[in-house]
């Protein structure tokens, strides 16, 4: 049976090279007839354009491609020769030899003042021949990916017969060149014009090559933009199809052609099928992420995630602009990448392109960090599970929508609702039945001035009363100087630029969330007074919040609530009979203000910008306009 075997695998193999054999006899020969074509015209002093058509009516039943690349080959075998000679008699010895033998000496004699004829060749040669890949290079496209019949390949292929055309003419020009070369007389060396005449026709070729390189680029983007939307379904796929596991998806994340390793907590490289069947959180932002964002979320993923024993691990995804990409952001990055206490991918260029695609179009990704939930199975549980992380903590999980949803369910407008745990004397605080006031801005004369009325006011009524410093939302160095004089002349407590900078994040997460679910300000309270206290602190001025117990509440811009403490005498007796806040209340309602101008500032985000805003002082449709903003305290 092996010896069958063997007779029929050298036949196949004798078979096969008669074939091979056969082919290369027929190209041999077709280079022949272009050679002889070429030869006879030059020496006679055809003209080029007819032999030019003979050589086309030739190769009439081979492509195009093919056209240009058997007359280059014919070129190569009539003056190959020729042109090694010239190019090595100076030094080596062989090659003056065989010129001596050839009768070339007057060509080496006349080597200098033939130097620009040889560039000249040497110029339309090149540009032949980067015409000759380029056209190749049309034929070889992946028919899949872009269509003949469609531009730019359309547009291409219809430039493709001229460009053969003027290939074959310069093959035609170059062999007259060549043949003048090697019959000169003096009145050949001392002429221009052959060289004026081959450097014309090289740029005219150098011209095609360039239009039709362009027209390349596009087709090669074209082909990058339909492989890009193929492997972007690919992905959607995938991750709308229910799955045993959740690995498929995390491998598809990752290029093809990288590997599919991660760095682990201790830096470590490890396989990422190390969270497989594990509650992961995509945690995507780009290099700009905060500090502060790292830090709480530290919190959360070491903390009490270990203590409450939550199964979950967090992915980091930079997405980056590669175009752009240099050593400023590869440092960045490995400076982020060493701080976070989570799995990391080993570099942003390993996020596959369709992914970030979808990332981008389907997550919503633009500029502000966003955690998407998948589950054991690969099943995305929420967008954006950030949102829910900064208001709930840990206590979310596993973070899907519709844990989101129930929680909302079961909330109400609350100091804790508003606070959390960033002020840790509030329980007892409020135990002690004192009124609490919350208060932002950036103007430390208003500070100092509502501060020592307010005080004044809670004296008079012999009341409790602890103030606390929040600042203002993306204002960093601005509040810590305010936070530092604060502090020195005790006008109240102040929080750190974490707890700050949670507080307000905490305010947008709100938004977003309440967005994301469908409500408005008209059908949910929660809501109105998140984008109220946000549109506060937009303002120049600053403004401030009471609470006394849970959940009853006053609140006022900068102006009406100075106004109003230093009008204390007006309402003293009110406030007696009513309590503080009713009373405070009542004299904010009387106090108009026609000329307020109150600013809503949002970042962009996965969760959306809600279309429709009421101003928080007159309750008119706020209107809507573009801010570009790059510097950011």
């Amino acid at each position: 049976m092996n010896g069958g075997t063997g007779h029929i695998d050298a036949l196949d193999d004798r078979t096969n090279s008669y074939v091979i054999d056969g082919a290369l006899d027929a190209l041999a020969y077709i280079v022949h007839k272009i050679c002889c074509e070429v030869s006879c015209k030059c020496s006679g002093g055809g003209d080029a354009h007819a032999t030019t058509m003979g050589i086309l009516n030739m190769l009439s039943s081979y492509s195009w491609d093919a056209k240009v690349v058997l007359t280059l080959a014919a070129f190569a075998v009539n003056f190959g020769e020729f042109w090694l000679i010239v190019q090595l008699c100076t030094s080596n010895s062989l090659a003056k030899s065989v010129a001596l033998l050839k009768q070339l000496p007057d060509i080496l004699e006349h080597s200098q003042t033939l130097k620009r004829h040889f560039d000249a060749l040497n110029k339309l040669i090149n540009a032949m021949i980067d015409v000759t890949k380029c056209i190749v290079e049309f034929t070889e496209l992946p028919s899949e990916f872009i269509s003949i019949d469609v531009p730019p390949l359309s547009t291409a292929m219809a430039h493709i017969p001229t460009a053969t055309y003027w290939i074959i003419w310069s093959v035609v020009a170059c062999a007259a060149q060549i043949t003048g070369l090697v019959g000169m007389r003096h009145e050949f060396i001392t002429s221009t014009s052959e060289a004026w005449e081959l450097s014309s026709l090289a740029h005219k070729v150098s011209s095609i090559h360039e239009h039709l390189q362009g027209l390349l680029h596009l087709c090669y983007q074209r082909i990058d933009e339909e492989k890009l939307m193929e492997a972007f379904e690919d992905f959607r796929r995938t991750i709308e199809t229910p799955q045993m596991d959740n690995l498929k998806i995390l491998l598809k994340i990752f290029r093809k052609e990288e590997t599919y390793y991660l760095l682990n907590p201790d830096k470590t490289k490890v396989l990422n099928d190390v969270l497989r069947r594990k509650h992961v959180l995509l945690l995507i932002s780009d290099l700009d992420i905060s500090q502060e964002e790292i830090r709480v979320l530290e919190a959360l993923y070491k903390g009490e995630r270990v203590s409450c024993e939550l199964n979950y691990e967090i992915l980091w995804l930079p997405i980056v602009d590669r175009s752009t990409w240099n050593d400023g952001y590869e440092q960045k990055f490995l400076s982020l990448q060493s701080i976070m206490p989570w799995y990391t991918v080993n570099h942003p260029f390993a996020i596959e392109p369709a992914v970030i695609k979808y990332i981008m179009e389907v997550w919503g990704f633009v500029k502000k960090p966003i955690a998407v939930t998948l589950d054991p199975k690969g099943k995305v549980l929420c967008p954006n599970a950030l949102n829910m992380m900064w208001i709930w903590g840990n206590s979310a999980f596993p973070f899907s929508s519709e844990k989101e949803e129930s929680f909302w369910k079961a909330e109400a407008w609350t100091l804790e609702l508003l606070v959390d745990r960033l002020e840790p004397n509030l329980p007892t605080w409020v135990s002690q039945q004192k009124v609490v006031c919350f208060y932002g801005g950036v103007q430390m004369e208003w500070i100092e001035s509502f501060t020592t009325a307010t005080k004044g006011v809670a004296k008079a009524l012999d009341i409790g009363l602890e103030m606390v410093y929040v600042g203002k939302n993306n204002a960093k160095e601005r509040v810590k100087k305010i936070t530092g004089l604060i502090k020195e002349k005790q006008l109240s407590h102040a929080w750190e630029d974490d707890n700050v900078w949670f507080f307000w994040n905490r305010l947008e997460s709100m938004l977003y969330s309440k967005t994301q679910h469908g409500k408005t300000v008209e059908n949910d309270a929660i809501k109105q007074e998140v984008m109220t206290m946000l549109a506060y602190d937009g303002r120049e001025n600053g403004w401030a919040v009471f609470f006394s117990g849970s959940d009853e509440m006053v609140r006022a811009n900068g102006d009406k609530v100075i106004s109003s403490m230093e009008s204390f005498d007006e309402w003293e007796k009110l406030a007696k009979q009513m309590g503080f806040i009713p009373a405070l209340r009542k004299q904010l309602e009387g106090i108009t203000d026609d000329h307020h101008c109150t600013r809503l500032i949002l970042p962009e985000n996965s969760g959306g910008i809600p279309e429709r805003v009421q101003c928080a002082e007159c309750g008119r449709p706020m209107e809507m306009y573009f801010m570009y903003r790059c510097c950011v305290e």
